[in-house]
């Protein structure tokens, strides 16, 4: 007996208001889905650091050297004068550019030049060049003025003896003791002694004779003391004679003959000598 086949279930109908409704429920979804999304991406944007940008090279050191901003003339002209005036010798122009070297020469030379200016048209002070190097000074035609103000440090002054025997050994050096008592005519070994411990001469080197005499020669406090630059900016001899009415001893006119001078061997002068 054939076996009748069974009829499929029959599937439920569905209204199209039910699908309808399921159809905007899953794009309602959908929506949410995507703001989730995106909200999730702005907000990482936000919080996410910016790419760094690629380093940039690093400067060529010349390059930031030239880069440092310069001193105007006036502040440079200001921190010149006091150097000038706080150094306790007179301030070289080499010295002068190694404590100013973050500024270029031309600019520390225009302003040294209008310094020197500026004092020029002043009343009491002036720029003097000193031992080769510049210092702020007083006027020479103000110094009986000045030397009143110091007039209690008489115990400092330097004895006739002592004059007389500096200026022999400043026209005459290197020289030696037996010479400078030869122009002078008397003995010298106090006044020499006296003028080392001011430190106004120093032993120089001996003389290749017999005995082997010390030389003496001026120092750079001689020089500063006296408000010379170098040797040369002595006055000649032949016009201090004229000016002052006597007749200077024929030895010191002579012009001292350059001789071998023989070097100084370890202990001959004291280790605090000066230039």
């Amino acid at each position: 007996m054939a076996k009748k086949n069974k009829a499929p279930d029959e599937v439920p109908e569905v209204s199209e208001e039910v699908v309808e409704v399921e159809a905007v429920e899953v794009e309602a979804e959908s929506v949410e889905v995507v703001d989730a999304v995106e909200a999730a991406v702005e907000t990482d944007g936000e919080s996410a650091p910016a790419p760094a940008e690629a380093s940039e090279s690093p400067e060529d050191p010349a390059e930031a050297e030239d880069a440092k901003p310069r001193m105007e003339l006036a502040q440079l002209k200001a921190v010149i004068e006091a150097l000038m005036f706080a150094s306790p010798d007179p301030l070289t122009p080499r010295m002068l550019f190694k404590l100013l070297n973050d500024e270029p020469k031309e600019d520390v030379k225009a302003a040294l030049e209008a310094l020197k200016a500026d004092y020029a048209e002043r009343g009491g002070m002036h720029i003097a060049e000193v031992a080769g190097g510049m210092q702020i000074t007083t006027r020479p035609e103000y110094h009986e003025w000045v030397r009143r103000l110091f007039h209690e440090r008489s115990a400092n002054k330097l004895s006739v003896a002592s004059l007389e025997t500096l200026s022999v050994i400043a026209y005459k050096q290197p020289v030696t003791a037996a010479e400078i008592g030869e122009i002078r005519s008397v003995n010298t070994s106090g006044v020499l002694s006296t003028l080392l411990e001011r430190h106004l001469i120093k032993i120089v080197g001996r003389k290749n004779v017999i005995g082997r005499p010390f030389l003496y020669g001026t120092t750079k406090e001689f020089l500063i003391r006296f408000g010379l630059n170098d040797l040369s900016d002595l006055p000649k001899i032949e016009d201090m004679a004229q000016q002052l009415g006597f007749e200077p001893p024929p030895v010191l006119m002579e012009r001292p003959v350059p001789e071998e001078m023989l070097p100084l061997e370890e202990g001959d002068v004291p280790d605090d000598q000066p230039e």
